[in-house]
């Protein structure tokens, strides 16, 4: 295979192979060529966005062990990191999502853990949706959904979800692939925008994983897509595996931006770092309360971002930010 023939297919907008994905994500992360692969997604990025990067703010409505058990989360029940159970008020949720809005966040998502119950789920989207500018995107991230829990959502007044099928599925999880699967068409079919990435990302997954999960989101034709890595919860099996470098994850980030198809505008990193934006990251996270990756009950006293810092990451490497609603799931 020819680099520069592989980048050229992409900046056309040609579908990758499978195998070219792979040849692509095997290239040494500190090589020349690797650099290569980081500046034409940097510029497809761009190109596709007028050189607008985003920030969307999430926080989570409660903070309990879950029963899904997703060996690289903090909630999981089996990790035993958070033992009781909480949530904040709809006050607190509404307070919060104003707080973001004012800071300018061009989409924010409401979380919560997959036992959540989602009609009270949706109380809280109705409330924070009425005290919202009606322009505001509002995103949903939880479990998986019937079609109508879907439909729920929806009349609850979310624009879209967050939704993935994580790395080794079923493996690393208590959660059937195929759920996963049903629940973004169900997602899709009620008139939800679906935004998704490849992750979470650990050193022992190898190219070819990494290539199907790839071709899966491009299928798909998410908002945005992307990749993030997994981050080592301390005292957990899977924090045993280690974690990749964010020169990795770039890797990835850049070769997941050249496989997908263009009209897809959006790609994500996580965690918000210089190296992601330069290899062509549009959309990071700001977040606060709970989170999946963090030890500490409020993430902004830990490992969470605040929107100034994703904007002054996004600066450093020359990208101009959205004012107003998000472009990706317009």
């Amino acid at each position: 295979m020819h680099l520069n023939d592989l980048i050229t297919k992409a900046l056309n907008d040609e579908r990758l192979t499978a195998d070219e994905i792979v040849y692509l994500l095997s290239l040494p992360p500190t090589s020349s060529e690797s650099y290569q692969v980081l500046a034409a997604s940097r510029a497809l990025s761009a190109r596709l966005c007028a050189n607008r990067a985003e920030v969307h703010g999430q926080f989570a409505l409660n903070l309990a062990p879950c029963p899904k058990n997703c060996m690289f989360c903090s909630f999981a029940a089996k990790n035993g990191i958070f033992k009781g159970s909480s949530q904040i008020s709809p006050d607190d949720a509404v307070q919060t999502a104003l707080a973001f809005e004012r800071n300018g966040v061009n989409a924010i998502y409401l979380m919560a853990t997959a036992s959540f119950d989602l009609a009270e789920f949706c109380e809280y989207g109705k409330e924070v949706r009425r005290r919202l500018h009606p322009e505001t995107i509002l995103i949903a991230n939880v479990g998986d959904q019937q079609e109508s829990g879907a439909r729920l959502l929806k009349d609850a007044g979310f624009n879209g979800v967050y939704h993935a099928l994580r790395l080794r599925e079923g493996t690393d999880s208590d959660i059937a692939p195929d759920a996963r699967l049903r629940s973004i068409r169900g997602f899709k079919e009620a008139g939800l925008v679906v935004g998704t990435c490849v992750e979470p990302v650990g050193p022992e997954h190898s190219n070819q994983e990494l290539a199907e999960l790839i071709l899966f989101t491009a299928a798909h034709q998410p908002a945005f897509s992307g990749a993030a890595r997994r981050i080592s919860i301390p005292g957990t099996t899977l924090a045993e595996r280690g974690m990749i470098s964010e020169l990795r994850m770039a890797q990835i980030v850049a070769v997941t931006r050249l496989a997908v198809p263009h009209t897809v505008i959006g790609n994500c990193t996580h965690e918000p770092c210089g190296i992601g934006a330069l290899a062509g990251a549009n959309l990071f996270w700001a977040e606060s309360g709970a989170n999946p990756r963090d030890v500490l009950e409020k993430t902004e006293e830990g490992r969470g971002h605040t929107v100034a810092r994703c904007s002054s990451i996004f600066n450093e490497a020359d990208w101009q930010l959205l004012e107003g609603p998000s472009a990706f799931f317009s």
